[in-house]
């Protein structure tokens, strides 16, 4: 059997584990071991082990479990539900202000956690129920909470970047800084969306009424205090990072004593909140360490076989693309992908296969490294079409286990459509002009 066909058996064989509902680990795992034993004999138990130790070496990582605790504790003291409250009565007068207060939230909430299932979670067990009731049309409503909630990912500090850097080895400050200004534009489309059709369809979104904020101006600006928190949090973390008091381990963790002693100083700290934090950032963050490593041990052996080397031939040779070319078959291969897997199950897919392809295209950055934080922008905000595009995002999934029943599954699947416009919009103008996501890096170093 030709080293082309071994490789091309390894990715069906990881497809078909992967489509059959297996863990993603556990598939990539067995796939990895199990080629390295049959090509390798029993020396291939080594090349597994051995990336465990590589693993290890990855400071970065221990920042997942940091920024997840820091997410998940805002979620479970209840300060997640104090914000939504003060857009409720800060943005109810405005037409679909509820929405566009929506989005807000998911944004506070991205910059805090990292990951699109908080979001996603507390957008649909407190926003959507409220809207619902105050008659905001469920479609709009269902596709605001998935869009909103994928900013997750994009905007700093992203779970996804980390996951990223750590297989790409780039550095993950930068992977952050450079998805701040894509992230916002993506929610000021997102924002900008919503008071459009608000205004050409009332009905879509009436203002709140007279009762809903019949209260005194005191009250509204009491309410105000529940941003500030998030953002002190938020800028206490980002900060001292920026300002270079602290490194990005260092700030992972004063964010996550910042969220800690927001809720002790709310009076919210329980032992049943620690309790269901705890556990919460143990599975998540025991579920990306072992991701990440059988994407190493699958990359090892997949590289090892030169399929790198045969996929530079296929586009570059044998097709004559060019490199931009090469880019855009990337980019809708992440869609189609998206359609079927997960973040994490594409990294391991297609990082052994394009990331160091994309180191050897001449895309006209002058630093190396651009290109690299560069393209992990762009995959990130294609992750983000993955988790809501139909037929398997994760999201909809999520979204039909959380939303009341009269929300259908029909119903998610045509509320994400225009979102995933707006995020197809946002990646075509990232690879227009890769500087909207490199002018924050570069004007940090």
């Amino acid at each position: 059997m030709t080293y082309e066909a071994i490789a091309l058996l390894m990715f069906v064989s990881l497809m078909v584990l992967l489509m059959t509902g297996q863990r993603v680990f556990a598939a990539i795992g067995f796939v990895a071991a199990g080629m390295a034993l049959l090509l390798y004999g029993t020396g291939g138990v080594e090349m597994p082990f051995n990336q465990a130790f590589k693993l290890f070496r990855w400071t970065a990582i221990v920042t997942l479990p940091l920024f997840i605790y820091m997410g998940y504790i805002m979620a479970q003291s209840g300060i997640a539900e104090d914000l939504y409250r003060m857009f409720h009565v800060w943005f109810g007068r405005m037409r679909g202000g509820l929405a566009i207060g929506t989005i807000l939230l998911m944004v506070i909430i991205s910059a805090m956690n990292g990951l699109s299932v908080a979001g996603m979670a507390i957008g649909a067990s407190i926003a959507l129920p409220e809207m619902l009731r105050r008659g905001y049309d469920k479609v709009l409503v269902t596709g605001v909470i998935q869009g909103g909630s994928t900013l997750g990912i994009l905007v700093p500090p992203s779970v996804v970047m980390v996951l990223y850097g750590s297989i790409a080895g780039q550095p993950v400050d930068q992977l952050w800084l450079a998805g701040i200004v894509p992230g916002l534009f993506m929610a000021a489309l997102f924002i900008l969306y919503v008071f459009v059709r608000a205004r050409l369809n009332p009905e879509l979104a009436p203002v709140a009424s007279d009762e809903d904020l019949a209260m005194p101006l005191i009250e509204k600006l009491k309410l105000l205090r529940a941003g500030i928190i998030p953002i002190l949090i938020f800028l206490s973390m980002t900060g001292l990072f920026v300002a270079g008091y602290t490194n990005l381990h260092e700030s992972a963790a004063v964010g996550a004593t910042a969220a800690t002693l927001a809720a002790l100083i709310k009076g919210r700290l329980t032992l049943a909140v620690l309790h269901e934090t705890a556990r919460k950032t143990l599975a998540i963050s025991c579920l990306f360490m072992w991701v990440i490593l059988a994407a190493l041990a699958f990359s090892s052996v997949f590289d090892g076989l030169g399929a790198v080397r045969a996929i530079e031939a296929l586009f570059i040779t044998n097709w004559d693309l060019s490199p931009w070319e090469v880019i855009i078959l990337m980019q809708v291969s992440f869609i189609v992908l998206g359609m079927f897997f997960d973040d994490t199950a594409m990294l391991v897919i297609v990082a052994p296969l394009y990331v160091p392809l994309v180191k050897m295209l001449d895309l006209g950055f002058e630093n190396p490294r651009d290109q690299m934080i560069w393209f992990g922008v762009l995959y990130t905000m294609t992750c983000q079409i993955a988790y809501i595009t139909p037929p398997f995002g994760y999201n909809l999934f999520l979204m039909r286990g959380l939303a009341p029943r009269e929300v259908t599954i029909i119903d998610i699947y045509r509320s994400i459509w225009p979102f995933v416009i707006m995020m197809m919009m946002t990646i075509a103008l990232v690879m227009a002009y890769p500087e909207v996501a490199m002018i924050v890096p570069h004007a940090m170093r």
